[in-house]
């Protein structure tokens, strides 16, 4: 297209030195001749008809015809409507523009080094922290940075969301270090002479030892509370600590267990609904 559009630059360049030594009679009787073939093409061509014209060629006929007052470029015998000669001589105008505005480097900037390895220290020092409160710390501190950037520097080094990084997980409970990682629940029973009871059991998950804290036909808060005071006391008589409880969501279970657990150091966690601790 650059070739044939130079090409009618440079024939038309002569063509306009042609016409400097003709006279104004010459040019107008050369004027109504090519009127006048231009209205026998059209003829030709029927009302339905449109003429195709090369990229060059709109090029060039955009460049020699924009100039012109809209008054002008109406009498002016076209082949074409004259809104179509502007929106071509629109194109050639964007066109150009795309090309000087085209960025050296395509896309988002790249985050600064050190805003990256400040997000990953904020996460790793504070694992409850989300996207988002790291986004409200580094806007306190100065750092004008996007939420989405931040999610997306995590997502990179693969960091887990804040909730899967700040809660507990089983495999953190078979990772755990301490000695004894205790589950305790009820186990229902029948005796000889069809009475009911319930059995309080607890097993350690390091060793496999089960512990039978006691039996009751009634277990009430407080007989439950003192059969976790022996846990704890048993505990510590064997030299084993436990930083974790598991248990489930039973009814059974009063709120001053947790209590008694917490006042040692022993977090109660509660396991996914449906499942069975034993």
């Amino acid at each position: 297209m650059l070739l044939r559009l130079a090409y009618l630059a440079v024939t038309n360049t002569f063509a306009v030195l042609r016409l400097l030594p003709m006279g104004d009679r010459d040019k107008d009787v050369e004027i109504l001749a090519l009127r006048h073939q231009i209205t026998i093409l059209e003829r030709r061509l029927g009302d339905g008809a449109q003429v195709r014209f090369a990229p060059e060629d709109r090029a060039f006929l955009a460049a020699l015809l924009a100039p012109l007052p809209r008054d002008v470029l109406r009498r002016v015998p076209l082949l074409v409507r004259p809104d179509t000669v502007m929106w071509w001589h629109r194109d050639l105008v964007k066109l150009r523009h795309a090309g000087a505005c085209v960025p050296e480097r395509r896309g988002r900037p790249r985050t600064v080094r050190s805003i990256r390895a400040l997000v990953l220290r904020l996460v790793r020092e504070n694992p409850s922290w989300g996207y988002r409160r790291v986004h409200g710390e580094l806007a306190t501190l100065g750092i004008t940075v996007a939420a989405s950037t931040i999610w997306e520097i995590l997502k990179r080094e693969g960091v887990d969301p804040a909730s899967e990084r700040a809660s507990t997980t089983w495999a953190d409970f078979l990772r755990s270090p301490t000695g004894a990682l205790p589950a305790c629940d009820f186990i229902e029973t029948l005796t000889l002479d069809g009475r009911r009871q319930y059995i309080l059991a607890v097993i350690e998950h390091a060793t496999r030892c089960v512990r039978v804290l006691g039996t009751t036909a009634h277990p009430t808060a407080s007989w439950i509370a003192q059969a976790v005071r022996n846990l704890v006391m048993d505990l510590e008589d064997a030299g084993r600590r436990a930083r974790y409880l598991i248990r489930d969501q039973d009814g059974k279970f009063p709120a001053l267990m947790d209590e008694i657990l917490a006042h040692v150091g022993i977090q109660t966690v509660l396991p996914v609904s449906g499942c069975r601790t034993i």
